[in-house]
């Protein structure tokens, strides 16, 4: 395992580097990598996607190629390029697919020679849903508008006795942040611009799915989230809540579309060695997205080198405390990384 002073010199020392290189779509322009020539590429705050009519599988399966990058997003914002974090959170992701493959089925082509690491992702190209399923047994605090802290400190300070959030009815006076919630809570919140929480029949009623296509999803989401809460207590760790994103592919089947448990997609605190949760200053020792959205003081504000380099140390640890496995990066340029990471997909699945 790399220790924190072996953690900050790799940062350090290859930060620019690994965080140098050409957009997904500049590599297409500029003839790199011939076969996506034509087709659409989405960029989005965290991943590009290219998917179009001749990337299709041998067996006729439309294809989406997911890009990871090094940006980082907080309440809606891109804060900059945080070092290694694309190839930190592909390890995260194989680790925790591969946990929770029996139970919740995914979008994600099995590729040979393709590395944990590689920050390109091949996938069924799938009719998404509009919804991001929120499981949460905590409730932690948190700075983002959807989060149950935030609503139940809007229900405080009118004076409420009870809430409802996302269809649970919740007792106001009992709940305390950070502590464990009366039942691991489904969550829901639409998938937007600005993204709300919302209860199963506005999902229902709006079209976004029908009763039984959330039903599966929540189901599987569920029996997934035991999973990994039962693996992380040989690690130490808790599972406080996670996101899942939802869609149907070419056989008609509800697969996950995106990452899974994730320090992006998910939130985990560290436990003491007598069980109980190790905190800072009063706070839990987390390791999620939370860190850097607590450095964020501006709407616009772009991370500093500094910064940037800090989320990365907690990035690179918090892999290292989740999967019990030390983290081997990969060294080449950017460019050089994707181009054989797609190739090697293409040459697969074509």
């Amino acid at each position: 395992m790399l220790k924190e002073k072996e953690i900050r010199e790799l940062v350090t020392t290859y930060g620019n580097e690994v965080n140098s290189g050409r957009p997904i779509k500049g590599l297409i322009e500029d003839g790199e990598l011939p076969r996506l020539s034509g087709c659409t590429v989405l960029e989005g705050k965290v991943s590009d996607s290219v998917f179009g009519d001749n990337l299709k599988t041998t067996r006729g399966k439309p294809i989406r190629l997911m890009f990871r990058n090094n940006r980082i997003s907080t309440h809606d914002v891109n804060r900059g390029a945080i070092p290694f974090k694309d190839q930190v959170l592909a390890f995260n992701h194989d680790h925790m697919h591969r946990l929770v493959k029996p139970v919740l089925e995914s979008s994600q082509f099995e590729v040979d020679g393709l590395l944990p690491s590689s920050t390109v992702i091949p996938a069924e190209n799938l009719n998404l849903l509009r919804v991001e399923n929120v499981l949460r047994l905590y409730m932690a605090e948190s700075s983002t508008s959807t989060s149950l802290y935030q609503h139940w400190l809007a229900a405080k300070e009118k004076g409420q006795s009870t809430m409802n959030y996302a269809g649970h009815q919740l007792d106001v006076t009992t709940l305390e942040p950070n502590d464990l919630l009366p039942y691991l809570m489904d969550t829901p919140s639409t998938k937007e611009e600005v993204d709300h929480t919302i209860d199963v029949e506005y999902l229902i009623q709006d079209g976004v799915c029908t009763r039984g296509q959330y039903v599966q999803i929540r189901n599987a989401s569920l029996m997934a989230f035991g999973i990994v809460t039962q693996y992380l207590s040989q690690r130490g760790m808790l599972l406080v809540d996670t996101k899942t994103e939802h869609g149907i592919n070419a056989d008609g089947k509800i697969v996950s579309a995106d990452e899974l448990y994730t320090m992006d997609s998910s939130r985990f605190w560290k436990l003491d060695e007598d069980g109980s949760l190790l905190t800072r200053n009063g706070k839990p020792v987390s390791f999620s997205k939370e860190f850097a959205r607590g450095m964020v003081k501006e709407q616009g504000q772009q991370f500093s080198e500094e910064q940037s380099n800090e989320i990365a140390v907690r990035y690179i640890q918090g892999l290292q405390h989740l999967t019990g496995e030390t983290f081997d990066p990969d060294l080449r340029p950017r460019d050089q990384r994707i181009i054989d990471s797609t190739n090697l997909i293409l040459d697969s699945l074509l």
